[in-house]
């Protein structure tokens, strides 16, 4: 009889699944150290039986066995609606089996040859999160009239509660969104967030984190965008004291940093070719290399990504790679456009004004019908970040406790917003595609005395339009003009465009 594990009343029961006598004793020993009751089978139709004589805590499945697939097993523990959390493992180099795996419903994934210490983290992962759900389910109130909210509250624990609660809106697409984050947030999959800019993708990807039982651990965000593409791999896998000119001592990156919680990768479609293919093999592998080392450290992250563009296009246009896609887009939450869920104007507003006033340390200024009226008539492009830049404005010019929304910095011509005057340049820039303006109606346009000052000008008025028609959005901006965030960064700071929040928008 095994000693119960110090953490749990009651010893984990552990049913092992392989094919292979030697390997799967060494699963068992190893289990049995870590206190866990195990049960083993060498097949599926064994599998089978121990599954009909009682409950599970974890199942661990090879994915190849002498009568059928570890696939069947996941597939009857979905079917029945069992609470036992499935690890599959698969050979190495079978890194469709793993994601087939994972879509089907798998906790998680093991490559063989298996590394013990990764086993237990992942068995004791699976565990954990059968407890939570157990737990839960105990929880949850029997009486059926319970509204789906209420549900999905009692299903996620009070952190991930409040999580979605920041998610704010009831209407039917943050229904839908909302949901899914509570069963996505069950398992190990890595999950892709896709939506336009300013609709909430990380406050989607802290929800997946807060509502799984990596809750406890830490939650790294990271913009790839944002990244001088010469630290990516330092930034991502940190570095050895000597291993480049000023680096003074080790140094983690961004998944050892993550380990044990959620690395969230914002923006992932900014990545460049070079650095996906690292990416990809971490992903894979589950662990990294420190620039300057010899040695691979074993990382235990979930992944989480985000962006704005289209992926698929990206990879026709062979911009994006096709193994690193599949690998991210195992789960996709599409998160809606805020022109598709007006309904819950009302409640963003009230929302984004509590917490607009409480920063200003002032009282909660009232929106009549009629501004929201204005609202939802109002394009708002930038979805939720626009929205909130039109109440920014509203509350700093207003003179009341009413608060009338003016859209009047809104429409704008161009050449009517205020500017800055520009710093003189250093270098005399190069005119850009941009600044290439049409001649105006009726003829030719007059030969300039001050061509730089001429382009300058052309360039300014180009990028605010399209600031503007994007909710002064800066990265939306940028891929509209076919520049880079960097590129409109620079052109902003170059021409002494005032945007309306001071610094701007750039998700």
């Amino acid at each position: 009889m095994s000693t119960p594990h110090p953490s749990t009343p009651r010893p984990a029961q552990i049913l092992v699944v392989d094919d292979e006598p030697d390997l799967r004793t060494l699963y068992e020993l190893t289990l049995l150290r870590e206190g866990y009751r195990v049960e083993a089978a060498g097949s599926v139709a064994e599998a089978s039986q121990h599954l009909d004589a009682g409950r599970f805590d974890a199942v661990i499945t090879d994915m190849r066995l002498p009568d059928g697939l570890g696939m069947e097993i996941l597939q009857r523990i979905q079917q029945d609606q069992r609470g036992e959390r499935c690890v599959v493992m698969t050979a190495y180099g079978s890194a469709e089996n793993a994601v087939e795996a994972l879509k089907a419903g798998a906790f998680d994934y093991l490559t063989k040859p298996v590394d013990l210490k990764q086993f237990r983290a992942v068995v004791a992962s699976a565990v954990q999160a059968t407890a939570q759900l157990a737990g839960a389910r105990a929880a949850r109130p029997v009486d059926d009239r319970v509204d789906d909210g209420a549900k999905i509250a009692s299903a996620v624990g009070s952190g991930g509660a409040a999580a979605l609660e920041r998610l704010v809106g009831d209407s039917e697409p943050m229904r839908i969104v909302k949901a899914r984050i509570a069963k996505v947030a069950r398992g190990m999959a890595p999950v892709l967030v896709r939506g336009e800019s300013g609709t909430g993708k990380e406050l989607v990807a802290r929800a997946v984190h807060a509502c799984s039982q990596r809750s406890d651990g830490p939650f790294v965000a990271v913009n790839c965008g944002a990244i001088p593409e010469n630290l990516l791999e330092a930034e991502f896998f940190g570095a050895r004291k000597g291993s480049y000119t000023g680096s003074a001592q080790d140094r983690d990156g961004y998944f050892q940093a993550a380990r044990g919680g959620t690395l969230f990768l914002d923006e992932i479609g900014d990545l460049p070719l070079a650095m996906q293919s690292k990416l990809l093999r971490a992903i894979q592998e589950r662990s990294v290399r420190p620039i300057g080392s010899t040695q691979e450290d074993a990382v235990d992250v979930r992944i989480v990504s985000a962006t704005h563009k289209d992926l698929q296009s990206e990879v026709q246009a062979s911009r994006f790679r096709q193994d690193l896609f599949y690998r991210l887009n195992v789960i996709e939450i599409a998160v809606p456009a805020l022109r598709e869920r007006r309904g819950d104007l009302p409640a963003l507003c009230k929302a984004l004004l509590a917490r607009i006033a409480r920063d200003a340390g002032m009282p909660v200024p009232t929106l009549s019908a009629e501004v929201l009226q204005l609202l939802a008539e109002h394009p708002l492009h930038g979805n939720v970040r626009e929205l909130e830049n039109l109440l920014h404005r509203a509350v700093a010019l207003s003179d009341g406790d009413m608060l009338h929304l003016d859209f009047v910095d809104s429409t704008l011509q161009p050449s009517e917003l205020p500017l800055r005057e520009p710093a003189a340049p250093i270098y005399a820039a190069a005119p850009s595609a941009a600044a290439i303006a049409s001649p105006p109606k009726g003829g030719a346009a007059e030969v300039p005395n001050d061509l730089q000052g001429y382009l300058d000008q052309q360039e300014r008025e180009i990028l605010i339009r399209a600031l503007q028609e994007t909710g002064f959005n800066r990265t939306a901006a940028a891929a509209r003009l076919g520049l880079s965030l960097r590129q409109i960064r620079y052109r902003i700071a170059r021409l002494g465009i005032a945007t309306p929040n001071g610094d701007g928008a750039d998700e």
